[in-house]
């Protein structure tokens, strides 16, 4: 077992992501290439009035770092889906949380952490929120808007938080008992293909009860859908941000790359299920897919209801969700409606 634990660690620190995209990312965080000549803004009419959206929504944007616009303007309908899925984890910390132990929320890999800050910043003290990035650029970003109160950040790759530091670590100490959510955001397909060990180390950070969301790119069955998807990623979407070039030199030097790190689906399902009883698929675009697993359905089940459906256009939906995963027993209960009235 310590064999494979030092083995995973070294595999970590040559992954790709720490190496051959480290440049990339450096300047891209900071600013100084890689930002859209348009800035993303969320489509409203995908919110359908719905006041708690929209509210989470004005938050959200005003603490916005240097990644953000390059990141919302790659990946279709993600903005809207940050929103969705911040809105769920708002409603959820409501139902969990007590005036004595706030919700606690990982938010891995999500560059400058600005969900995460939202979420600590809507959560009046009710929810407390960890993010972690290898880039000093990102910790740049985090506190670009001052100090957040009740969002910590932590600068290093996954691998390295382990358990120990965060004992002792004082600013990390508070997290030591585990994390009622946490979210992988596009991160381990930049490390390797081995899910279920990055499923693995992750989740010795979670509640029992807890709930692991995966949003993540995945390859398909076949190359010709894949290829389709991401022609309609880069000329129906983004090709409204970026020019064609700037997706042409991308694609070269960070998506071939990426793509030797993505599994399929199935793929995944397999390393989900080595870990969690239960999983469904709770977005998709294109390519990209959010997933949900946890070994407490009654808590699944109570995250998913808080959801409100996809906001996104039904072109770039290949699965209607909220759908089993393949392999894991769970039937997941319908989003919520939308409403033109709060929380």
């Amino acid at each position: 077992m310590e064999q494979q634990v030092e083995d995973f660690f070294k595999d970590c620190d040559k992954a790709p992501r720490l190496n051959e995209m480290a440049d990339f990312f450096s300047a891209t965080a900071a600013g100084r290439s890689g930002a859209p000549i348009k800035v993303p803004s969320v489509d409203a009419r995908l919110f359908q009035g719905d006041v708690s959206l929209q509210s989470f929504t004005s938050v959200h944007r005003q603490i916005w770092g240097r990644f953000d616009p390059h990141y919302h303007a790659s990946i279709p309908y993600r903005l809207e889906e940050e929103v969705r899925v911040g809105d769920a984890f708002l409603r959820y910390a409501d139902a969990i949380a007590d005036e004595t132990v706030p919700a606690r929320f990982y938010l891995l890999g999500a560059a400058e952490g600005t969900l995460a800050r939202t979420l600590a910043q809507l959560g009046n003290g009710k929810i407390q929120t960890l993010s972690c990035s290898p880039n000093k650029e990102n910790e740049e970003s985090f506190f670009l808007h001052g100090r957040p109160a009740h969002a910590t950040f932590f600068l290093g790759p996954f691998h390295h938080l382990t358990r120990s530091r965060m004992v002792g670590t004082s600013a990390l100490r508070h997290f030591a008992d585990g994390f009622d959510i946490i979210l992988e955001d596009t991160t381990f397909q930049m490390y390797s293909p081995n899910r279920k060990a990055q499923i693995g180390f992750v989740k010795h950070h979670l509640k029992d009860g807890g709930i692991f969301f995966f949003f993540e790119k995945f390859r398909q069955d076949d190359d010709i859908s894949y290829l389709s998807r991401e022609l309609q990623k880069d000329y129906g979407y983004k090709a409204r941000f970026f020019t064609q070039d700037d997706i042409k030199n991308k694609t070269e030097s960070i998506l071939k790359q990426m793509n030797f790190n993505e599994t399929t689906l199935s793929e995944m399902s397999e390393s989900v299920a080595a870990h969690f009883k239960y999983g469904c698929v709770t977005w998709n675009s294109g390519n990209f897919y959010t997933l949900a697993a946890s070994n407490n359905a009654d808590n699944l089940r109570r995250v998913i209801s808080a959801m409100a459906p996809p906001c996104i256009p039904n072109e770039y939906v290949y699965t209607e969700t909220p759908a089993s995963l393949p392999g894991l027993a769970f039937e997941p209960p319908p989003f919520r409606r939308l409403a033109a009235s709060g929380r």
